[in-house]
């Protein structure tokens, strides 16, 4: 990996990590609150090792909510499998929303970034011009009255 894209992906991790702090509604895995309603099925792939956690936080789609601090919606922390999983996200209503995942390896809930790998929805380019923090416009996606499935391909060092 490029140096370039590793301070770029150092910095996106950084910025899940420090939203990851914030006070929002914590919630289990339940995939049953994604069969009617607003809710995001999250499949994420390419999760490198199966240890540590997978934390998957929503935001709503706006400049100011984005990665802030205190700001996500619903955050779920599940055990790491190898390879892909799917997280269910409920959501308050309708709406543009944004996804950030962190995948903390050894689950020491310290950001590590030799080994922490992080994505985010729509899987925008990151790099060092925009601090590792995409312009929401990048991340957004809309949600109607149903669950809306996207996918999200981790990246590491």
């Amino acid at each position: 990996m490029s140096k370039f894209l590793s301070t770029s992906l150092c910095l996106a991790l950084l910025s899940v990590s420090v939203a990851a702090q914030a006070s929002g509604q914590v919630i289990a895995n339940d995939p049953a609150k994604c069969r009617s309603g607003p809710s995001t099925i999250v499949q994420i792939n390419g999760i490198k090792a199966g240890t540590g956690m997978v934390r998957v936080q929503s935001y709503r789609a706006t400049q100011q909510d984005w990665l802030a601090k205190g700001r996500w919606i619903n955050r779920i922390e599940v055990p790491a499998r190898a390879g892909s999983m799917t997280v269910c996200v409920p959501l308050p209503d309708a709406g543009s929303y944004a996804i950030a995942v962190r995948h903390d390896v050894t689950g020491n809930g310290k950001t590590d970034l030799r080994s922490d790998g992080g994505g985010m929805s729509n899987n925008p380019s990151i790099n060092v011009f925009n601090l590792g923090k995409p312009n929401v416009r990048r991340t957004a996606f809309e949600v109607g009255n149903g669950p809306k499935t996207i996918s999200i391909a981790m990246r590491y060092m």
